[in-house]
């Protein structure tokens, strides 16, 4: 596992690109829609190869016959940091080798995009949505590669709960990242860039 992207929803497109916008002083490139969930986003790309995505429910799109991904069918108040993806190369055997709850592979594709994402079937991510979505992609072709670059760098990605320990204990075996940060606390996240424009916090 290691970790791919990370994503800010709101109950709107645009707030939620607009928080992006403020937060790090770069405005987000249109994305596309995804269908079988019917969400919409923006994407910003990020320094070593990671990008940001900024998400909310299609309000024009049907409404979906299962409950969204990220919880997004919950989701109330400002914008904000919800949720981190990591990718991996063989996706039922990084679930095999983690507790239930994480979800089952879904077939999606946005474009020429092609990929896997793990679901659960409520939306709702183990740990309050803190624990990470789990995806693979299918093909050679990864957003990252053709957006247009931002100057920002992830330095940092807090996770807070009140069971940190236990989330972190459990993801060890599969990844490591010196970036990241488990914390006890109210469930969130929060990003630390580095920004043309100096240090910048996303939450």
């Amino acid at each position: 596992m290691e970790l791919d992207h990370i994503a800010v929803a709101g109950a709107l497109l645009q707030q939620a690109t607009d928080h992006v916008t403020r937060s790090l002083g770069q405005t987000p490139q249109p994305g596309g829609e995804h269908a079988v969930f019917h969400t919409h986003n923006t994407l910003l790309g990020l320094e070593d190869g990671l990008y940001l995505e900024a998400i909310a429910v299609n309000p024009d799109a049907p409404v979906p016959d299962r409950p969204r991904w990220f919880d997004l069918d919950r989701f109330a108040g400002q914008p904000r940091l919800t949720n981190w993806i990591c990718r991996c190369e063989d996706l039922e055997a990084t679930l095999a080798a983690l507790p239930a709850g994480f979800g089952a592979p879904v077939s999606l594709q946005r474009g020429d995009l092609r990929w896997r994402m793990a679901v659960p079937a409520s939306g709702i991510l183990p740990f309050d949505n803190c624990a990470p979505a789990l995806m693979q992609w299918e093909g050679g072709n990864h957003p990252a590669a053709r957006l247009a670059p931002s100057g920002c760098r992830l330095e940092r990605l807090t996770v807070t709960h009140p069971d940190a320990t236990a989330l972190a204990d459990m993801l060890a075996p599969v990844l490591t990242d010196g970036r990241l940060v488990f914390a006890a606390g109210p469930a969130g996240l929060t990003a630390a860039f580095d920004t043309a424009s100096g240090a910048r916090i996303l939450a």
